[in-house]
């Protein structure tokens, strides 16, 4: 199978000949190339030129047997779309300056024209298209309304997300006003890049793990359900991907998505049997365990692919390359998942994850 179809197909949870893999940062600040553009570029900058992103997104693919090429770009680009002020601070990551501070403030936030405010993304993925011809499957994504409306409020990453929290209960109805806003620029920010080329798109929810499953049931996954539903009509797969949040996964099931990505706090064997096994998953390697040596790394891959079996599993970290990451332990991890998974026997499901 070419490795765009065999992506595609276990998103679907359709027969494959091995299992995918893609890493989440897979381009990133662990490639040397990667460095050397960002001595010269500021990261908005490289986010922001189509020529610049193209090339960025296509590097791993230079070096790696990778099955899908995922967008460079960032989740809180949108932020700016809808009326935030975004920069990106050496050793601090990025800072909303103005954050909301208070209930009424929600009324400027806008919903924004993914076509006229964040067209350079659009047009990144044009460029991709037609370097990829198809062989590499393309995955676009966006951040989730919670993850978007937690940066807008807290102004940077949070510990506690506390200001985030308090307005969520003491102002419930600028809360949900908030996240409409949130949801519906997202989904037309993600029906546009498929529009665009995208034949995959994931929705992260990076900080949604720091909330009950309580709250994410009141506060967030109605809006979630908004973008998930809405994306049904374009007929590619949506990966919906929490960090920290293996306590209600079958929560996040229920608001949508074709693939739920896992990050690397839950046995696959164990979320499988959870979401049952006709719900394709993604993930779940510690990101850390491409610091480890080989065997390691060959022992670690063996057991989630034994736990997850060969039907509907796209092989991921389960979070981003670290930047300290060996680039050689990428390319021995990407080979061995594709190795060992074609001797990964039909119909196995051992939960033996370490």
């Amino acid at each position: 199978m070419r490795p765009a179809e065999r992506f595609l197909a276990a998103c679907r949870n359709q027969p494959v000949d091995c299992t995918p893999i893609w890493m989440m940062r897979q381009a990133g600040r662990y490639l040397p190339e990667y460095r050397s553009l960002q001595e010269r570029y500021d990261f908005l900058t490289l986010a922001k030129t189509p020529e610049l992103a193209a090339t960025i997104t296509l590097q791993p693919l230079r070096r790696f047997d990778v099955d899908a090429a995922i967008l460079f770009a960032d989740i809180l680009l949108p932020l700016e779309a809808v009326g935030f002020d975004l920069r990106f601070v050496p050793q601090v990551g990025p800072v909303i300056d103005h954050p909301i501070t208070r209930a009424e403030e929600v009324a400027r936030v806008q919903i924004a024209d993914p076509q006229d405010q964040l067209g350079f993304v659009l047009e990144t993925l044009r460029l991709l298209q037609q370097e990829l011809h198809g062989k590499q499957a393309l995955i676009g994504f966006a951040g989730a309304p919670f993850t978007l409306a937690s940066y807008a409020i807290e102004g940077r990453s949070s510990k506690d997300y506390r200001k985030t929290k308090c307005l969520m209960w003491e102002a419930p109805q600028a809360w949900h006003q908030l996240m409409e806003k949130l949801a519906e620029t997202t989904l037309r920010y993600l029906r546009a890049q498929v529009a665009a080329g995208a034949q995959a798109v994931q929705l992260f929810d990076s900080w949604v793990g720091a909330l009950s499953p309580l709250d994410y049931t009141t506060y967030v996954l109605p809006h979630s359900r908004t973008i998930l539903d809405g994306l049904k009509e374009t007929g590619v797969p949506v990966i919906h991907f929490a960090v920290g949040a293996s306590g209600m996964i079958e929560r996040l099931a229920a608001a949508g998505g074709d693939v739920i990505g896992l990050d690397w706090r839950i046995d696959i064997g164990e979320a499988r049997q959870r979401l049952g096994r006709d719900h394709p998953v993604q993930g779940n390697l510690d990101p850390m365990t491409l610091l480890a040596p080989q065997q390691v790394i060959a022992q670690r891959c063996n057991q989630i692919l034994q736990a997850a079996g060969p039907l509907g599993h796209v092989m991921n970290l389960g979070h981003g390359i670290l930047p300290d990451t060996p680039v050689e332990n990428v390319a021995f991890l990407v080979n061995t998942v594709h190795t060992l998974s074609r001797e990964v026997p039909a119909g196995s499901s051992t939960s033996t994850q370490g």
